[in-house]
């Protein structure tokens, strides 16, 4: 069982460049707009690909994507704020190369949209990262992971308007179609498999979960990682929900996706049917038991509030589509603030759900500038909930969580980055690039001049301490 556990949420964003001037508009490539988003970077960081004071990594992704992975978290708080660090930085990106494109003399709007797809068709994703033991076979994990995974959009979702103007749950789900693969892109799985654990590979598995949409909503990001992260409990636990293995996983995501009503009904590979709510239903349960059953000690006291106030949030949601009363959660959940929005828009201008203006209102729904973004304008007038605090969000800006290796990463860099010496760092790993013989003539010796953090939850380390010394000393000496 995994008393304390590390999560990180990687979110790719959608960018678009429209030039403006004489009259006319047209779209900038992505390839062109992707390298003025990272001039800045590439100019202190010598890499479109580069880790940060905070922990956490920004980098270009496949398809031109600008993208944003939290620091290692052992708290929801900390999840949730760094997640708002990313949209934060990736909008100042924009703002710079929109200013630099003006200096050049194009004039430019450039947009960021947290979503998951493109007028194209493209799909772009949000993972979940969990660690999980070792001694757990994923096989087992993702037999009882998919049908919680295919059924959480009920909640989880950002909302999809398609071009035959039907309104769905999830970006996501029609882009799917294994339930578990060791690839990203070409066939989309659920469940990535890759074997790479960020952490010990004898004690840790990273679990990957690349089935959800991005939130735009703080409430929907946290309730869809507090009630996986309960259903793994739930499964460490040895707990036995009984069959809800789905026949076709892949048609089962469209199908709950399509049905606004939680009501689909899906088909069990035991021939058997069940609705989508009702698999929920039998979650929810399972951990409501888990937890008055004594599984609650077996959870961290940091982690103890958010986990109880999620089962709380996750049982009025059920009942809410129990009754019909969605609406009532229009403040937290994306899919449903978004199809309010878009009926108010169609009965306003008297519009069928295929009209144009509609599609550029559900894009409009995600976009992160803060004064021209819908949602930010939401929560301003209070019509959407927030979950941290600004001055949280600020910290996690600055700061790396204090309870997870990404401090003693955070300590590495700004001591490397001080003393101007060359160096790496990813995930596990601390590097001096450069040889002492070369820079570093009359310095202290550099051993060790490379460290392996497999512990994600080590903040004390005397191989990083010794290391950060001496890169100080070096700084001070120069």
């Amino acid at each position: 069982m995994i008393i304390r556990r590390i999560r990180g949420l990687e979110t790719e964003f959608g960018v678009l460049c429209v030039q403006r001037g004489e009259g006319r508009r047209r779209r900038l490539g992505a390839d062109e707009v992707a390298r003025q988003l990272f001039r800045s970077v590439v100019a202190w960081g010598k890499s479109s690909n580069v880790f940060l004071g905070n922990g956490g990594r920004l980098y270009l992704d496949v398809g031109s994507h600008p993208e944003y992975a939290t620091a290692e978290c052992d708290t929801f708080t900390d999840l949730i704020a760094q997640d708002r660090v990313g949209e934060i930085l990736v909008q100042e990106l924009a703002e710079q190369a929109r200013e630099r494109l003006a200096d050049e003399g194009t004039e430019a709007d450039i947009f960021v949209f947290k979503n998951n797809v493109d007028s194209h068709g493209n799909s772009y994703g949000c993972h979940e990262n969990y660690l999980v033991s070792r001694d757990l076979d994923l096989a087992d994990q993702a037999e009882l992971l998919i049908p919680f995974l295919v059924t959480r959009q009920l909640y989880a979702g950002a909302g999809h308007l398609g071009p035959d103007g039907g309104f769905q749950l999830s970006q996501r789900a029609e882009h799917m179609w294994d339930p578990v693969s060791s690839a990203t892109t070409r066939t989309r799985p659920m469940i990535n498999t890759r074997d790479e654990p960020h952490a010990d590979p004898a004690r840790f598995r990273r679990l990957h979960v690349i089935v959800g949409d991005s939130n735009m909503s703080e409430t929907a990001t946290w309730l869809k990682v507090t009630t996986a992260d309960l259903v793994l409990r739930l499964i460490e636990s040895g707990a036995l929900l009984g069959d809800l293995t789905l026949d076709v996983p892949g048609r089962a995501i469209r199908e709950v996706s399509h049905d606004l009503t939680g009501r689909a009904v899906l088909t069990l590979a035991s021939g058997r049917t069940i609705s989508a709510l009702d698999v929920q239903r039998r979650f929810h349960a399972a951990c409501q038991a888990f937890f008055e059953s004594g599984g609650a000690e077996e959870i961290s006291a940091a982690d103890r509030p958010d986990l109880e106030a999620a089962l709380e949030v996750w049982g009025d949601v059920l009942d809410a589509f129990e009754s019909d009363d969605l609406e009532s959660f229009a403040d937290r959940l994306d899919w449903v603030a978004k199809r309010r929005l878009l009926t108010q828009f169609a009965e306003r201008h008297d519009l069928p759900w295929t009209d144009a203006r509609l599609a550029e209102l559900a894009l409009r729904y995600h976009d992160i500038h803060p004064e021209r973004g819908i949602v930010p304008t939401m929560v301003r007038r209070g019509a959407m909930r927030c979950l941290v605090t600004d001055a949280q969000v600020e910290r996690a800006r600055a700061e790396p969580p204090a309870t997870t290796r990404a401090h003693l990463r955070s300590r590495f860099l700004a001591a490397a980055r001080a003393a101007g010496v060359e160096h790496s760092v990813d995930w596990v790993n601390l590097r001096i690039l450069e040889q002492p013989a070369r820079r570093w003539a009359d310095a202290p010796s550099m051993s060790p001049r490379q460290v392996l953090l497999t512990d994600p939850f080590t903040t004390e380390d005397r191989r990083v301490d010794d290391l950060i010394d001496s890169l100080q000393q070096f700084e001070q000496d120069r």
